[in-house]
């Protein structure tokens, strides 16, 4: 079964243009099915895969050849798994400038097809990027009717209610296609299991070069375990047995295989701000506890996974959050364009949001918990408490 993904409307707007069209995002994330859906709908279409031994070194030593044989006949074509190729930019340049066809690509390391194709690519390439499914997608695909309920806002208790049980089959086993068509838990862990030992065994061994996975395996699972703290590289490098510079180097690559990402500090005054370490977060939660092996739905960790939960949709919104927090130890979970999110299991305030209103002024502050509550008003600054049915 395929459900629709948001990118998809954007995404059909370039069909039209002439520019390349990349999809990059975490391994089966649904880049392939997403482009095959919109691409079914045209006509005179190829599709080829790097993932082939011969085509990729057909595509990387003989490009005339494979374009003879693959491109030319064609108003359309998608080169799927484009990561494998070596400056696969220069190649796509070169069909670019001399072919009359809409060229899709796709790929699952960020370096690899943004980083070495902008240098040859520029003006002629748009990039989007396909995460797993955000929670409005996850609902959609759970329950079409309570999901267009949620979209409207509008909605009373009872409906929060259902939607907190959605929310934490989110938070336990995420938003990958393949782990939302499972029939059961079990199915679900084994989906997930499948997932990380293909990025680790495929992914990291062939784009990076890593044949001993024994120290990034010790690293993956600190990293996990720390989601929404703050990270202390020189624990981190004791733990995993890394340098400080392989460990820095190591956390990039998981970055640039969108396995999780790193949110830094707002600051307008570095001398009372901490402006160095970043927080680390996981893209997918159901990624992330497979990888300290907890489906459990009683937890100690459920008000780090609310909070990697919020950080990450904002992501697949193509939008970052910073955190806030000064050298006496006031903390603000989120920044979001000047404005607080303070991320708690009930709907209260606490010194933090206090001084961070009195010192920088927004407009609005966000209290999201379990729970909601009427807003108030602290100095010049209107606070809501949201539910976290009704943030998302």
């Amino acid at each position: 079964m395929y459900y629709n993904r948001i990118l998809e409307e954007k995404i059909k707007k370039y069909i039209s243009q002439n520019e390349i069209i990349a999809v990059i995002g975490p391994r089966q994330s649904g880049k392939t099915t997403m482009l095959k859906q919109i691409l079914s709908t045209l006509e005179n279409v190829n599709i080829v895969t790097l993932d082939d031994v011969s085509l990729l070194s057909l595509f990387q030593n003989d490009i005339k050849s494979f374009i003879e044989l693959y491109i030319k006949d064609y108003d359309y074509v998608f080169i799927d798994e484009i990561q494998y190729a070596k400056e696969s930019g220069k190649q796509l340049k070169y069909i670019y400038d001399t072919q009359k066809v809409k060229l899709f690509i796709s790929g699952s390391s960020s370096a690899e097809v943004s980083l070495q194709s902008l240098k040859y690519l520029v003006g002629r390439i748009f990039i989007f990027k396909l995460y797993p499914f955000s929670f409005r997608e996850f609902l959609f695909a759970q329950n079409s009717k309570i999901a267009k309920i949620h979209k409207q806002k509008n909605f009373g208790t009872d409906i929060t209610k259902e939607l907190q049980k959605y929310i934490a089959e989110f938070l336990t086993f995420g938003g990958y296609p393949r782990v939302i068509l499972a029939e059961d838990d079990e199915e679900k862990k084994t989906v997930l299991q499948n997932i990380y030992n293909t990025l680790l065994l495929r992914e990291v061994r062939d784009l990076f070069g890593i044949s001993n996975n024994e120290k990034l395996i010790k690293l993956i699972k600190a990293l996990s375990l720390q989601i929404g703290n703050l990270i202390n590289y020189k624990e981190l490098s004791n733990i995993s047995g890394f340098s400080l510079p392989l460990l820095k180097k190591h956390i990039g690559i998981l970055e640039e295989l969108f396995i999780c990402k790193r949110c830094y500090p707002f600051s307008k005054n570095p001398r009372t701000e901490l402006v160095k370490n970043p927080k680390i977060y996981f893209i997918d939660l159901g990624l992330r506890n497979i990888i300290i092996d907890n489906f459990t739905k009683e937890r100690t960790d459920k008000g780090a996974m609310y909070e990697n939960l919020v950080f990450s949709e904002f992501l697949k919104k193509d939008t970052e959050l910073k955190y806030w927090r000064t050298k006496s130890g006031a903390e603000i979970d989120f920044i979001l364009n000047g404005e607080p999110i303070e991320i708690k299991t009930s709907p209260r305030t606490g010194k933090a949001l206090y001084s961070f209103i009195k010192k920088y002024s927004p407009k609005h502050s966000y209290v999201i918990s379990e729970t909601e509550q009427e807003k108030i008003q602290i100095y010049d600054s209107e606070v809501r408490f949201l539910s976290y049915p009704k943030f998302l």
